[in-house]
């Protein structure tokens, strides 16, 4: 294209001109902040709505509630029970005596009644109750642990989910961008047929692209609905909200030093801090299994009234009982030493399971470490190569106005900036997604 018919040179300046003026024609490459509205949501009041209102995290709550009434239950192991007792029965056939001189005499009434306050109370039981109270508060401390451990979980996926949506609209927002550059070459390319300056060859490939581009953001409109659904799903609203979210690109790094990465998780994962309970829990079964086999002593006292006294067989008169009772199990078929096996058992499986958990979150850490460096490294590429590209893009432009390119020549170039836009801004989001997930590898609250 380096001779140019006069006609077709004034075509092209003018369709230039018109192109230079319209703002849709090219991408804006600065790196600015996407536009978005007042009542866009951010992460900290998403993570705080969906902790606050998810079911998981209610279900998980009414288990503390249940533990708390376990350990009452088991602290009524030492306290007394009052309860008031009335009995008639009627008796046949009464036994009598008959004594010479001296007249016939009724042992027991026909009819009896009585009635009776009972008071009943375990003196001492050789550690059951207390065994049973420190079991049942021990398994409270592992449902708090997992309470957290849920909304630490439930954190970690409306992340993910706020970051995916983030990097959506803004996805779009460069397509429609992309999609105006290319329609405003179309009516350029148009143009130029119409005065004998192109072909059905750059109309078309105009077309193609434009239908390439307008099928990735069908996709992407597609992702991004899904993705919005669940969000309305973790925040329990309807599925018409439509909710749009800020884009919070800078997070802080943890500020812990490279070297102790490992021991700050080992110390601060809710997996290590629950099974470590979880092994208490074990030991304190263990005891009070032991404690089975072991006497106990009850005091008893009862105190009322009834009749079938003598002389009077039918009037009702005061009475009481008082007693201590002991008693030592002797034999009870074998239970508590197998009951003692399998408690000991429990033990060393939970003891296990601490080294699986501990290459676990060696594997989690040093994944999101590299997922994080690897972010970096995208970020610093895609900026280098945004750079490069807005710079061939420039060039292209004043290639193609001196007639050394053809407009799809161009067209190639504008692409690639959009493209290097939207891959540094997917590096950034992943980067600061990788940040929150060394957090959550570490055992940091992401809520």
């Amino acid at each position: 294209m380096n001779s140019f018919p006069k006609i077709k040179i004034l075509v092209i300046t003018a369709v230039l001109l018109a192109i230079s003026g319209n703002p849709a024609f090219c991408v804006s490459y600065k790196n600015s902040e996407a536009d978005v509205s007042s009542d866009s949501l951010s992460l900290k009041e998403i993570i705080a709505e969906v902790i606050k209102n998810h079911p998981s995290i209610k279900g998980v709550e009414e288990t503390l509630n249940n533990a708390d009434a376990r350990i009452g239950l088991a602290k009524t192991g030492s306290y007394p029970q009052v309860d008031l007792g009335a009995n008639y029965s009627f008796l046949g056939p009464v036994t009598k005596i008959s004594i010479p001189n001296m007249g016939t005499f009724q042992l027991y009434p026909q009819n009896n009644y009585s009635a009776s306050v009972n008071f009943r109370e375990v003196i001492y039981d050789f550690g059951r109750t207390r065994q049973s109270i420190a079991v049942e508060t021990e398994s409270k401390t592992i449902g708090e642990k997992t309470l957290d451990q849920a909304r630490q979980k439930l954190s970690a996926a409306t992340i993910n989910n706020f970051y995916t949506i983030a990097f959506l609209q803004d996805a779009i927002i460069i397509k429609d961008e992309q999609l105006a550059a290319l329609k405003e070459h179309l009516r350029y390319v148009e143009t130029l047929k119409s005065t004998g300056s192109a072909n059905d060859y750059q109309i078309l490939s105009t077309k193609v692209k434009i239908s390439t581009v307008e099928s990735q953001k069908v996709d992407i409109i597609a992702s991004l609905t899904m993705q919005q659904s669940y969000l309305n799903c973790l925040l329990g609203l309807s599925e018409k909200n439509v909710p749009v979210v800020k884009k919070e690109l800078y997070v802080n790094p943890p500020v812990v030093p490279s070297d102790s990465l490992l021991s700050f998780a080992y110390r601060n994962r809710d997996e290590i801090l629950i099974n470590n309970d979880k092994v208490k829990l074990a030991q304190l079964r263990y005891d009070l299994v032991k404690t089975s086999n072991k006497p106990y002593v009850n005091f008893m006292a009862s105190g009322g009234a009834k009749n079938g006294y003598l002389p009077n067989l039918n009037e009702p008169k005061p009475n009481y009982v008082l007693g201590v009772g002991f008693t030592v199990p002797l034999f009870d078929g074998m239970k508590t030493k197998y009951n003692l096996a399998q408690a000991e058992s429990a033990i060393h499986s939970v003891a296990i399971d601490n080294e699986s958990l501990r290459r676990t979150i060696t594997s989690d850490v040093i994944e999101a470490v590299a997922y994080m460096n690897a972010a970096v490294q995208k970020v610093k590429q895609f900026e280098l190569q945004l750079e490069q590209a807005q710079k061939a893009y420039s060039l292209a432009e004043t290639s193609f106005k001196a007639g050394s390119i053809t407009n799809l020549d161009l067209l190639d170039s504008n692409t690639a900036v959009s493209e290097s836009m939207l891959m540094l801004l997917k590096a950034r989001i992943d980067y600061a997604a990788s940040i929150y997930r060394l957090k959550a590898a570490l055992g940091e609250r992401l809520y």
